[in-house]
């Protein structure tokens, strides 16, 4: 058991600590509002993570292969949903005083990632590399497997927030944090058009 968590702990590390869709709304998120701010987005993301996780463990992407038009409606809404934070941000204005932004909600993050196609298919992976099916003890197995790669991405996403948040303590003035919104903006809308279109 201690060789399967290290080894997935591993293959996860470079695809937890990229730059993705999960990382950049948060370190966006931890720039525009602070860490505090985004807890209950993280929460609701993870939460969504697990779920989703134990489910796609247990057979639920054979629904997804019985059905492949369910992966690109997946993928389409979850570009445009990211899209559309990124367009609420590069409308934000100053990091401070603007009445209208508000942080990420614990339903924005579950809304992530369960839009966020990606994700499944690196849960699938995941699974394939690290799931017997022979293996007598699947249940716990999948459980295992579940709860590393939920804690994995919690501990990323934590990280990535709090670079999102320190970089933002250098940018208080107007004119800076304008500046601010609209590169993490920017970079949001070019994840969103990099999902919809790889």
């Amino acid at each position: 058991m201690y060789q399967t968590t290290l080894a997935l702990i591993l293959f996860l590390f470079p695809l937890a600590y990229s730059p993705g869709p999960g990382n950049m709304f948060f370190a966006a998120n931890g720039a525009r509002f602070g860490f505090r701010a985004t807890l209950p987005a993280n929460a609701g993301y993870h939460i969504a993570t697990w779920f989703v996780t134990a489910i796609i463990g247990f057979g639920f992407l054979t629904a997804i292969e019985q059905f492949p038009q369910l992966f690109t409606i997946l993928k389409i809404a979850g570009s445009l949903y990211v899209l559309w934070i990124a367009w609420k941000m590069l409308k934000a204005g100053t990091l401070q005083g603007a009445e209208e932004a508000k942080p990420a909600t614990f339903m924005d993050g579950t809304i992530l990632l369960v839009l966020n196609p990606k994700a499944y298919v690196i849960i699938a992976l995941m699974f394939t590399q690290f799931l017997r099916p022979t293996d007598i003890s699947n249940f716990a197995s999948v459980i295992l497997i579940t709860t590393v790669f939920t804690l994995n991405n919690l501990v990323a996403f934590f990280v990535w927030t709090l670079v999102g948040d320190k970089i933002a303590s250098f940018f208080r003035s107007p004119e800076s944090s304008r500046r601010l919104n609209i590169l993490f903006g920017t970079v949001l809308a070019a994840v969103a058009v990099w999902m919809l279109v790889s």
